[in-house]
């Protein structure tokens, strides 16, 4: 990185003319740079330099990612959107991503097309969940080595039971919170403790000493 792209960045983010009356501006984040509509981020096209993005241009990627972003079908009477990621081509029904295979013409999805492919996913979070507990963020799950229990982020082992045996997925589907909620405590005693809120430390600055000026006397 030169001194002059060094000093260019400084120039990020700026502003634009609103669109339909929200605001617009281009910035760089962790993905690369972007355009900024109200709360939508736009990702600016690989190659292209987002010094060069004006409003006429900006207005023409909203355009676009308006048209991108306008249902393709509907599934049970819900909008169905699709899209292009980190990890390629998807579909978005409800709050559900649903990756197309190379196999599907993207360009191109029929509804039996779209039909199919949320029916699978469905049918596969259905066969994920053993037990789950919105509310209190935790969920049995079906894993690749066996159930699980999953808390948040966070995934804890189911123990064995008393006999030494392993739980069986229709005995884990009338396992109770409570008891879930002990194993979870067993192998982690602050599981559920609030954590702190972190405070933000308080910059301080060092006071530079002043260097006292002695004057030479006269003789």
């Amino acid at each position: 990185l030169s001194l002059e792209e060094a000093l260019e960045l400084f120039k990020i983010p700026f502003d634009l003319s609103p669109v339909e009356g929200q605001p617009v501006s281009v910035g760089v984040g962790r993905f690369g740079p972007y355009v900024k509509w109200g709360e939508t981020y736009i990702s600016i096209p690989k190659g292209e330099d987002p010094f060069s993005v004006d409003d006429e241009r900006a207005a023409e990627l909203i355009r676009e990612k308006k048209i991108a972003d306008a249902p393709i079908a509907t599934f049970k009477g819900e909008p169905v959107t699709k899209g292009v990621g980190r990890f390629g081509p998807f579909l978005k029904y409800k709050d559900i991503f649903i990756n197309v295979p190379k196999k599907y013409d993207f360009n191109n999805l029929s509804q039996s097309d779209v039909n199919e492919l949320i029916e699978a996913k469905l049918e596969k979070e259905a066969n994920r969940y053993i037990r789950q507990w919105e509310d209190e963020k935790i969920s049995v799950e079906n894993g690749r080595w066996g159930p699980f229990i999953k808390f948040g982020k966070a995934m804890f082992k189911i123990p064995k039971k008393k006999d030494d045996s392993k739980y069986t997925a229709d005995e884990l589907k009338e396992v109770s919170l409570e008891e879930v909620k002990k194993w979870i405590t067993a192998q982690d005693k602050n599981a559920f403790k609030e954590k702190p809120k972190k405070t933000a430390a308080k910059k301080t600055t060092a006071k530079k000493a002043t260097a006292k000026k002695t004057t030479a006397k006269k003789k």
